[in-house]
């Protein structure tokens, strides 16, 4: 039930759901475990075809058909430190083993409680780039390494 206290509407209730935070989530692919401190591309797209028709008043249209379907690449981004672990896994992909360097992987996000409320599971990715840090010797910011997943499927769990 929402009370409305002038041009404010409470939910009284008390089942309202806050968003989560954006920085409680973890990343395990295969032994890379982590901290990192952003994650993105957790999603898909499906392109637009355009298809000019004549309709049956003898009007030129445009329709917009589904396409194919297209993954987001994920991209993850850490403080460096003197953890090798997605140089190690890159590797493998500048060798020539893309198969072996293929691995299923799970973003979780948690609430306020550390409890896990969002969870994607993503298979077959593979590390397509990982760059480091951009030194400067005038800045006082961290530097980051990243690297980026393609992969061939993504769903959302929960």
């Amino acid at each position: 039930m929402a009370t409305d206290y002038g041009h404010v509407m409470v939910d009284t209730r008390g089942d309202r759901e806050d968003p989560l935070v954006g920085f409680h989530f973890s990343v395990e692919i295969g032994d890379i475990t982590g901290y990192f401190t952003e994650c993105s591309g957790l999603g898909s797209e499906t392109e637009i075809v355009e298809h000019k028709v004549v309709n049956k008043d003898g009007v030129e249209v445009v329709m917009k058909v589904p396409g194919r379907l297209k993954w987001e690449d994920i991209v993850l981004k850490r403080g460096i430190t003197s953890n090798m672990d997605m140089w190690v896994w890159r590797k493998m992909v500048e060798d020539g083993d893309i198969k072996g360097a293929r691995r299923n992987g799970t973003i979780t996000m948690y609430n306020q409680m550390l409890t896990a409320v969002a969870q994607w599971d993503f298979e077959l990715g593979w590390p397509s780039k990982c760059t480091g840090p951009q030194p400067k010797a005038d800045g006082s910011e961290i530097g980051l390494e990243e690297l980026t997943i393609t992969h061939e499927f993504i769903h959302r769990k929960s």
